[in-house]
């Protein structure tokens, strides 16, 4: 097996330069970075991370932890923390927590376990005084979709408060007044502050909410289906259904057509999220852009500028919703 020695004698390099090539150091020249790169490819030679890990006290990979592995929302985030991270050669290490307490938690000790320098946590189920005390250990770590105000400066997240409220605003400003509400699991905070951006707009509309007008789904697409339904069994009027999130949206779509609805002549809808597909859908459908490219992105940076590169780059912390229209509402002015 050959050893770094070899290559620096073959490169005529010293062992400093080619260890600098190996831990992707800006400081050398692009013509001796391309020389020591012949030698390792001539020698088949491997860098030991092990070893790199020990002397440098890094392991130069991070731990993203996500609620689940599947759908646009979660693969979106993924992707672009991992590209983000490895535009600087480091790597990711990725497991599910399943919105579990215990799964959470057991999924933080595996990828400590496994010398992660830095997590990524995309929590719904441990406690906010689980973070704070995971920031008293001195772990490094940046949560998605969570503001605790007590480790602010360590959370990323959308205001999804007034992300809900422009959504519902959106369907009351075009004359809906009947509007129901599929939300995510109201255990779950960013599902919760929907909601309550959904309650702030009918107030400042003066529109009462209606308990049989709101149903509880799941964030998939079959909450989405299962709340159109359970409105549809109860023989209550609405014009509008606002989701929560852009899955359940596609699955209340689906469950109108089955039952002869049409979109958006009978009734409108709203999501939330602006995943991809929302603008293939027919009609395409009218959401809430959630920047979650940028919010992974900005993730990385925060991992990246604590630990491992010397540059002054400010951090959004809090991301701002916007409305996306298309064309799945309808005017009821007009």
């Amino acid at each position: 097996m050959a050893t770094i020695y070899q290559v620096s004698e073959l490169a005529s390099v010293s062992l400093a330069t080619v260890s600098r090539v190996i831990n992707n150091n800006s400081l050398v020249s692009e013509k001796t970075k391309n020389k020591v790169l012949a030698a390792m490819k001539t020698l088949d030679y491997r860098p030991n991370t092990i070893a790199q890990s020990l002397a440098s006290n890094r392991s130069n990979s991070v731990g993203i932890l996500v609620s689940e592995l599947h759908g646009s929302f979660y693969s979106s985030m993924m992707s672009d923390i991992e590209l983000a991270l490895r535009e600087f050669g480091k790597h990711a290490i990725i497991t599910a927590g399943h919105s579990e307490e215990k799964s959470e938690k057991e999924g933080v000790e595996f990828l400590l376990s496994r010398n992660c320098d830095a997590l990524i946590l995309h929590t719904e189920a441990v406690s906010d005084d689980y973070l704070i005390d995971l920031k008293k250990r001195n772990i490094p770590f940046v949560t998605v979709n969570r503001y605790i105000p007590e480790i602010s400066s360590n959370c990323i997240c959308l205001d999804n408060e007034l992300g809900g409220y422009i959504a519902t605003r959106f369907l009351l400003q075009q004359g809906h007044r009947e509007i129901a509400y599929i939300a995510g699991p109201l255990w779950k905070t960013d599902a919760n502050d929907r909601y309550k951006g959904h309650l702030r707009a009918l107030a400042e509309f003066q529109v009462k909410p209606n308990p049989r007008l709101l149903y509880e789904g799941s964030f998939q697409e079959e909450g989405g289906q299962k709340g159109v339904q359970y409105f549809l069994e109860t023989g209550i009027y609405f014009s509008a259904i606002a989701c929560a999130n852009d899955e359940m949206a596609a699955g209340a779509m689906s469950a109108l057509r089955e039952k002869g609805r049409h979109i958006p002549d009978d009734v409108s809808i709203m999501g939330f999220d602006n995943l991809v597909f929302s603008r293939y859908t027919y009609p395409k459908l009218s959401t809430i852009n959630y920047p979650i490219a940028a919010i992974g992105k900005t993730a990385a940076s925060w991992v990246l500028n604590n630990l491992y590169i010397d540059r002054k780059e400010d951090i959004q912390h809090l991301f701002t919703p916007e409305l996306v229209v298309r064309d799945s509402v309808k005017n009821m002015n007009e």
